[in-house]
């Protein structure tokens, strides 16, 4: 029994023993052992807090663009070509006063019965809203070629810029990423 409560008291010892000099590595006052430290007249650096960087949202009534031949709305054997975003990602930086966001996205354009090869011109839109606030909003004209059959497209804005509050967008904060697809605007007639 001695032996046992013996062979306990040494891992213990040894274990506290690894603890303790474990805590001699940890960031304090005292000596810097290592190779690179900083010059005694070093200004201590400033913390630097990451900032939100908004989600980027699809909503299923934008997310697919389909065209028709003329006259053949809502008819698929008159379908020209179907467009589709499949998924979406970001990237943002930050100064004071802007967050700029890098937006990237993969979509497909499938030709219709009606279709030919050749190259369309996609309506997408692209808008940073906080809660029902519009805080950015572009249409971007974006061409594509579709051989036959179809393809895959990467989109890509590399210039949504909002205002940067302090710590970034709210949580509130989403970028939408879809086709613009209402009505085609009549011309103003002067």
């Amino acid at each position: 029994m001695s032996n046992v409560v013996g062979k306990f008291s040494r891992g213990f010892l040894t274990l506290s023993l690894v603890a303790g000099l474990g805590g001699c590595n940890s960031a304090s006052q005292g000596l810097d052992l290592s190779s690179n430290a900083a010059p005694a007249n070093a200004q201590p650096v400033q913390a630097v807090v990451q900032a939100y960087c908004p989600q980027v949202v699809m909503r299923d009534q934008d997310a697919v663009y389909r065209s028709y031949a003329r006259g053949g709305q809502d008819n698929p054997d008159k379908l020209l070509y179907q467009a589709s975003f499949n998924d979406a990602t970001r990237q943002c930086t930050a100064n004071e006063t802007t967050m700029t966001i890098n937006l990237i996205a993969q979509g497909r354009v499938v030709q219709g019965p009606a279709g030919t090869p050749g190259s369309v011109t996609l309506p997408v839109l692209v808008e940073v809203v906080d809660g029902d606030n519009v805080l950015y909003s572009q249409k971007v004209a974006f061409p594509v070629e579709i051989p036959v059959g179809g393809t895959q497209f990467i989109f890509s804005k590399a210039d949504v810029q909002i205002p940067n509050n302090a710590g970034g967008a709210t949580r509130f904060t989403r970028v939408r990423l879809g086709f613009d697809t209402g009505p085609a605007k009549k011309p103003r007639r002067s």
